[in-house]
């Protein structure tokens, strides 16, 4: 039930962005090849990020029962292994396409490990200083 409304939010989101945009990406799939997203232009695609190494990984299972019941129909399941959170996703691609395709068998499209944090932008913790005068505007 949670991936059904997870997949129902996910559609919701896509139908609101601007229909073009994803299509114009090229990442690269597991294997290190350039995988141009335009081909998939006229499917549903259905994008999560994955790690193979938290409370999720089972989720494998349920979205390769959803990619291999809805595949002709349309759906295209897109994985994104990532390992930013608490370093869940450690290997490399060849060591998570191994492990997806071994325990889950997997086949729905894999892509390379990637980032999917923003840079942490550093503030100052010490106050700017600014003069009076920089606050004060000169009538002359």
């Amino acid at each position: 039930m949670k991936l059904l409304s997870t997949v129902l939010l996910m559609t919701a989101f896509a139908l609101a962005a601007p229909m073009n945009s994803i299509y114009n990406l090229t990442v690269t799939d597991i294997d290190g090849k350039p995988t141009p997203l335009s081909q998939f232009r006229g499917k549903v695609l259905l994008v999560v990020n994955v790690a193979s190494r938290c409370g999720y990984t089972p989720q494998y299972e349920q979205l390769q029962a959803l990619y291999s019941r809805y595949k002709d129909r349309g759906l295209v399941v897109v994985g994104f292994p990532a390992n930013n959170f608490m370093e869940q996703e450690p290997g490399s691609n060849q060591e998570i396409k191994e492990f997806c395709t071994r325990k889950y068998n997997v086949s729905f499209p894999m892509m390379s490990k990637i980032s999917v944090k923003a840079p942490i932008k550093r503030r100052s913790i010490i106050p700017h200083r600014h003069s009076e005068e920089s606050h004060v505007r000169r009538r002359d």
